[in-house]
């Protein structure tokens, strides 16, 4: 399956890097150039494994694509990973995930998008080369928009207590187990 991925190096620890990359609604849609419209689904109030999201996003407008995604993976402060469960129907498949390494005094993030599309062979070849610069140019972009929210004083606070609000939620779920 085609992949397409982008790095950067933030100057804070990756458990924040990895909370500012979980804000969600202003927050998220503050910063993050690609949603639109985005919410938890269900009863969820936090990501975690199993949890879905509905997201719409914002390239065309009220005209723009949605997707469900469920969160396959939830590793803070490394790692997470979401497939898409309900979406464009020009993807047969569709995930994400991005991890966070400490680096230097700071975290490498690097998201990366796997996909496949539908369609007989010859419309996927030209679609792959469709999707690797459209799909190339939104990751791009949404990394370069997460280096920033990493250096915006209100998204980090807003990641900052987001990690008080999962430490209070697990020591909670630890203390009932």
């Amino acid at each position: 399956m085609p992949q397409v991925s982008a790095d950067v190096h933030v100057p804070i620890p990756p458990e924040l890097a990895y909370a500012v990359s979980m804000t969600h609604g202003t927050i998220r849609r503050g910063w993050d150039p690609f949603i639109r419209q985005q919410h938890f689904l269900g009863e969820a109030e936090q990501p975690a494994v199993g949890v879905r999201t509905f997201t719409r996003a914002d390239f065309l407008g009220p005209l723009s694509p949605s997707m469900v995604t469920e969160y396959v993976s939830w590793r803070p402060p490394t790692s997470v990973g979401m497939t898409m469960v309900d979406g464009p129907r020009v993807f047969s498949r569709f995930g994400g995930g991005w991890r966070f390494q400490g680096e230097g005094e700071g975290t490498r993030a690097v998201w990366k998008y796997t996909y496949d599309l539908v369609g007989p062979p010859l419309v996927r070849r030209v679609g792959y080369v469709i999707g690797q610069w459209l799909l190339g140019r939104e990751i791009q972009a949404r990394i370069e928009a997460f280096a920033a929210a990493c250096a915006d004083e209100q998204v980090l606070a807003a990641a900052r207590a987001d990690m008080v609000t999962r430490a209070r939620i697990e020591a909670q779920e630890a203390q009932g187990a």
